[in-house]
């Protein structure tokens, strides 16, 4: 009997050790890091693909600094740029760094053990290129007290007035001219120009192919001028391009 009541002993010790293992809070600074390391990446889903030419500061100013905070009711998440270097064009790479400080409340737990107290703070370095998926891997954190601002480069666009230039242009313009004619109006560095005369239609494309910003006018033999439609999927990487030939040989 002894022996027995020795074993229930042991097992209701043991029991209990269980019962209190269970039902004890979690640790506040494990949950923060985690947090943490989710938060990094979500910003590394939202960066993705990376289609367009860009520099780091420009991606940090409006990808990263105007992201969204995700606090909850019992956390807070501060995220902060630390650096960004580089551009995302043709080989080269851009890269962000990004501090991720997580506080969490202590929260008792009505249904289960809870949580205590507790925070995180955990940097990641972002890596962009050109037509590749975003990456990113976990960085020791710097000394960073006051980290600078990022500021955006204006985006290359075809101006408002786009469409009157070139068709001012066209009005005027011969076969012999138009190239010219055409460079002339749309000067800045950066505009992609193509020209040709089809059947006595002088054709004229101008845009900013890695903006997929494009458009094409036509004038037409009884001196008519005119835009012309075409499908903005062949704007995209692999395709025509903003190319004359979006009139003279259409996807059909």
């Amino acid at each position: 009997m002894t022996f027995v009541a020795v074993g229930l002993f042991a097992a209701c010790g043991t029991g209990a050790v269980l019962v209190k293992r269970a039902f004890s809070p979690d640790d506040g600074d494990s949950l923060a890091g985690k947090v943490a390391q989710d938060s990094a990446e979500q910003l590394n889903t939202r960066l993705g693909y990376r289609n367009r030419p860009r520099d780091a500061a420009s991606i940090a100013a409006t990808e990263v600094a105007t992201d969204p905070a995700a606090d909850q009711p019992s956390q807070a998440i501060q995220m902060v740029l630390l650096a960004w270097s580089g551009r995302v064009y043709s080989s080269e790479k851009a890269t962000i760094d990004v501090r991720f400080t997580v506080t969490v409340s202590a929260d008792t737990g009505y249904f289960g053990p809870g949580h205590t107290a507790g925070s995180a703070t955990q940097c990641y370095r972002y890596t962009l290129q050109y037509y590749r998926y975003t990456d990113y891997r976990e960085i020791s954190c710097p000394a960073i007290a006051d980290p600078p601002a990022p500021s955006a480069a204006p985006v290359l666009q075809l101006p408002g007035n786009a469409a009157d230039r070139l068709a001012a242009v066209l009005r005027t313009a011969t076969p012999e001219t138009l190239a010219d004619a055409v460079r002339a109006a749309f000067p800045q560095e950066g505009f992609v120009i193509d020209t040709v005369t089809a059947s006595g239609t002088l054709v004229a494309a101008v845009g900013v192919p890695s903006e997929r910003d494009c458009i094409v006018m036509i004038r037409t033999p009884d001196g008519t001028t005119k835009a012309v439609g075409f499908d903005r999927v062949q704007l995209e990487p692999g395709e025509t391009g903003c190319r004359t030939s979006l009139y003279t040989q259409p996807v059909r």
